[in-house]
């Protein structure tokens, strides 16, 4: 089984240094059998957009907006390549649902697939995200995917850096307090979202020790959930997602000529 596990940005400059320690973590969620392969869409236009909002550490939703069509255009590649399954690497879902109307492989997102996941585990959850901004965005997103009933907090821990390295003690203690403050006040798991944060620097369980509820690693369950939907042949429904075929990757960006 090969899924592919794709940016919501550009490949950057340097990239291929952290690259390989998050492959070898995303292999070991997997499955004995199944292939993850790190993949990049092209910058289209939005990365100037990405730049600026990281550059103010405002990332409200508005650069994921911009990224879709390169998200949905590296996605019909996907398919176009064998790739069994695609997860989107990003905990907002960026280009999840826009892609699941031009291919007939599993797309999956990792927010959406990580609140079934606890919902399975528990009645009320709490998010944890990187930055102020992602606040309201969380609240938006749970709303359209008609879950807002088991949100009972999100927080932010205030860090996002392109080098969490240095920052591994000041994630787990802001963590760690705001989830105990959480758990006090009803919710009964934590979503952690940011990548960047969780897990690639701080394992999800690190922060479970600390609480006593379930802390949910959205990279794993997400690669699991698109193993499960491969190995039972499971497509998202045509009724939900209508689907037309031939669809072609350079149809995305190609402007259209006039007759």
């Amino acid at each position: 089984m090969r899924i592919m596990f794709l940016n919501h940005s550009f490949k950057r400059a340097g990239e291929e240094k952290r690259e390989a320690s998050v492959l070898t973590l995303l292999q070991s969620y997997a499955s004995p059998g199944t292939t993850i392969e790190i993949n990049y869409p092209e910058d289209l236009g939005a990365g100037s957009a990405l730049r600026h909002l990281e550059q103010h550490k405002v990332l409200s939703g508005l650069h994921h907006i911009l990224e879709t069509p390169a998200l949905v255009k590296k996605i019909i590649e996907a398919e176009r390549a064998g790739f069994d399954a695609v997860v989107q690497s990003n905990t907002f879902d960026p280009g999840v649902e826009a892609a699941r109307l031009a291919v007939r492989i599993p797309v999956v997102g990792l927010l959406r697939a990580s609140c079934h996941f606890a919902a399975c585990l528990c009645e009320r959850f709490a998010f944890i995200v990187p930055l102020e901004s992602h606040v309201p965005y969380v609240f938006r997103l749970m709303e359209t995917y008609r879950m807002g009933h088991f949100v009972t907090d999100v927080q932010a821990v205030n860090v996002y850096e392109s080098d969490m390295s240095k920052q591994h003690s000041v994630i787990l203690e802001r963590a760690v307090n705001m989830a105990r403050k959480m758990v006090a006040e009803g919710a009964q798991a934590i979503i952690p979202l940011g990548g960047l944060l969780f897990p690639y620097e701080v394992d999800p369980h690190e922060l479970e020790r600390e609480i006593g509820v379930p802390v949910i690693n959205t990279k794993a369950v997400g690669i699991r959930f698109a193993e499960l939907m491969v190995i039972s042949k499971t497509v998202h429904s045509p009724k939900a997602y209508p689907w037309s075929q031939g669809l072609k990757a350079e149809d995305v960006s190609r402007r259209s000529q006039k007759e």
